[in-house]
């Protein structure tokens, strides 16, 4: 796990031909199908014939929740189990990565469209205000400024009709747990060349294709893209402010042991302790 353009799938991929794994992706965007380009999906060349699960198995149309994600990626390690592989999960969501590893049980809430809509209207500030008021306990670690995140606790509570209560169960299985880490002035020069990369690949057609097959404005700009012509400059702001999140939610585990990813073999070390 790590923040964006760290070089994690690489290694994921390593670790697997070392150690007979598969690979369950932790990606919240590259979940949804035809959103390629836009997340740096991991091409089937760049697999290396290594299994992937969890990639393109929704519509960008709908929200895909962490239950449902929970739900797919513990009977994915299941079946990768009853293979004699050795399960891999490898992403940059926080949320994804705890809902599987920490045992949260997390309520199953359908999406209420018609109170979304509403709620989208409305600033993240008043958003976050509204939730103060009904989850002061939700509130005290959800990013105030993530409209979709806090439209989804207003969501889940209205329908509650209370606060829900986060409990949590011993995880099925024991995970280890890596960190992929760069300093900032790398990080930056590695998302500046992958957004120069996505723009040359067609970014922009990607988009218009996108729109074109029913994809909202609001659900493309949920996606971190401005739906008219996103700029170089925008994307790579937007995606700068996307890893200092993803560093704010890693931060707070211990249970992780941090890596730079030049330092392969320490890792393969440290995984052959742990696991073998």
């Amino acid at each position: 796990m790590g923040q964006t353009a760290t070089g994690k799938s690489a290694l994921a991929i390593k670790l697997a031909k070392k150690l007979g794994g598969e690979v369950v992706s932790a990606d919240s965007r590259q979940i949804y199908k035809g959103l390629d380009i836009g997340t740096g999906k991991i091409s089937k060349k760049e697999m290396s014939g290594i299994p992937h699960h969890l990639i393109n198995v929704a519509s960008p149309k709908y929200k895909f929740t962490v239950a449902e994600y929970q739900h797919k990626a513990i009977y994915a390690i299941a079946e990768i189990l009853k293979r004699n592989k050795v399960p891999i999960i490898c992403g940059g969501t926080g949320f994804y990565i705890d809902a599987v590893t920490e045992g949260i049980v997390l309520p199953r809430v359908p999406p209420n469209n018609k109170l979304r809509k509403k709620l989208y209207t409305q600033s993240a500030i008043a958003l976050y205000a509204y939730l103060q008021k009904i989850d002061k306990r939700r509130v005290k670690d959800i990013n105030k400024n993530n409209k979709v995140r806090l439209i989804r606790a207003i969501e889940i509570a209205k329908y509650l009709g209370k606060v829900p209560k986060i409990t949590k169960t011993k995880p099925k299985y024991n995970f280890v747990k890596i960190g992929i880490r760069v300093n900032e002035k790398d990080l930056r020069k590695n998302i500046e060349k992958r957004v120069v990369k996505m723009f040359k690949k067609g970014l922009l057609n990607e988009i218009k294709k996108l729109k074109q097959s029913g994809v909202s404005n609001r659900r493309l700009k949920e996606f971190g893209f401005e739906y008219w012509k996103p700029t170089k400059e925008s994307v790579i702001m937007g995606t700068l402010k996307y890893a200092k999140r993803q560093n704010t939610w890693f931060k707070r585990d211990k249970k992780i042991k941090w890596f730079s990813p030049t330092k392969y073999k320490k890792i393969e070390k440290y995984v052959h302790e742990k696991v073998l």
